[in-house]
C-alpha cells in the first residue's frame, strides 16, 4: 500500500500526517498518548488500501514533537481539523485509540459537522479513576516503561528494540513493531531518546482524567459510534483497561477482541483485522 508523510499548518508551527492508501473515502484515525502515527501502520494495512487512512502526529509526539503547548484534547481535536481541511475532508470516520479516542470524542462533539461516526479503540469513554498519589506517580502506575523511557537515554536502536522487547505487552516482534519504536527515537548514539514530550504526556493525562471536554463530549455524544474493547489490559494483564463494559455498552455498541490488549488491538491481528473491518464496515458510515 502506499505510504507517504506529509505535514499540515497549524497553530505553532506544521503536523506531521501518515497517509496509507490513496483516494476516497478518507479516514481519520487518532493514537495514544505517548505513541504516533505509526500507531495505525498494521490496521492501514488490513483495510488493503479501500480509500485512505490519515493518521496525524499529535502535537508533542513524532514529527510533530516540536509544535508547542497548551495540549488537551480541544487542542488536539483542533489540530484534527486543520487536517481535515488540508484533506478537503468536509466529514468522515474517526477512530482514536487509547488517549485518541478521548480526542475522537472531543471532536465530534466540538465539530459535529465533521464526524459522521466514531470507532473507539480501548478509549474514549471515562476511565476508572486513577490510583492514589502525584500525577507523576499516576503516570508511572499507569503507564509503567512507556512513560518511564522519555527520560532515559539508549545507546543504540538494538537497545530501545530491547527495552520495548521486554514490554509484557509486546508478546510478539514484528517490522510493523520495530518499525514503529524507531520512529519514536530522536538524537545521536548513544544519547538517543524518545521523541515524545514529557509535559505534553503530563497535560493530556490530566486532561483525559480529570477535564472536563472529555467527560462533556462522552455525555452528549450523539454521533454513531463503536467501542472495540481490548480483551487485557496495558501490561497484558487479565484486567483490562475498561473492566465494566456494561457501563459503556449502555451507551453505544461494544465488542471484546479475544487475544488481544490495550497495545496488540492495533499493532497484531486480530486486534488489527477487526479494527480495520469496523473502519470499512459500508453499513455503518
Amino acid at each position: 500500500m502506499r505510504y507517504r508523510r506529509i505535514t499540515v499548518p497549524a497553530d505553532g508551527g506544521d503536523l506531521t500526517v501518515g497517509l496509507w492508501g490513496d483516494g476516497a473515502p478518507v479516514r481519520l484515525a487518532v493514537h495514544g498518548i505517548t505513541a504516533s502515527h505509526l500507531a495505525w501502520a498494521v490496521v492501514a494495512d488490513r483495510l488493503g488500501g479501500a480509500g485512505t487512512l490519515a493518521a496525524p502526529d499529535l502535537r508533542g509526539r513524532g514529527g510533530s514533537a516540536g509544535l508547542p503547548g497548551p495540549y488537551g484534547m480541544r487542542r488536539h481535536a483542533a489540530d484534527c481539523v486543520a487536517v481535515l481541511d488540508a484533506l478537503g475532508v468536509s466529514s468522515t470516520v474517526v477512530t482514536g485509540h487509547s488517549m485518541g479516542g478521548f480526542v475522537a470524542l472531543v471532536l465530534a462533539d466540538l465539530y459535529p459537522e465533521r464526524v459522521s461516526r466514531l470507532v473507539l479503540v480501548d478509549g474514549g469513554p471515562p476511565l476508572p479513576p486513577p490510583r492514589a498519589g502525584t500525577p507523576e506517580e499516576q503516570l508511572e502506575a499507569a503507564l509503567g516503561a512507556a512513560a518511564r523511557r522519555l527520560s532515559m537515554r539508549f545507546a543504540d536502536r538494538a537497545a530501545y528494540h530491547e527495552f520495548w522487547r521486554q514490554h509484557p505487552a509486546f508478546r510478539t516482534w514484528s517490522a510493523a513493531m520495530e518499525s514503529y519504536v524507531d520512529y519514536d527515537l530522536t538524537g545521536v548514539e548513544p544519547e538517543l531518546r524518545s521523541r515524545v514530550s514529557a509535559e505534553a504526556m503530563r497535560q493530556d493525562y490530566l486532561d483525559l482524567n480529570f477535564g472536563e471536554s472529555p467527560a462533556e463530549a462522552w455525555r452528549r455524544l450523539e454521533r454513531p459510534a463503536v467501542f472495540l474493547r481490548a480483551e487485557r489490559g496495558m501490561f497484558d494483564e487479565p484486567a483490562p483497561l475498561y473492566p465494566d463494559p456494561e457501563a459503556i455498552a449502555g451507551r453505544i455498541p461494544l465488542r471484546t477482541l479475544a487475544g488481544t490488549n490495550h497495545y496488540t488491538i492495533l499493532l497484531d491481528d486480530p486486534g488489527a483485522t477487526e479494527v480495520a473491518a469496523a473502519l470499512a464496515d459500508p453499513g455503518a458510515n
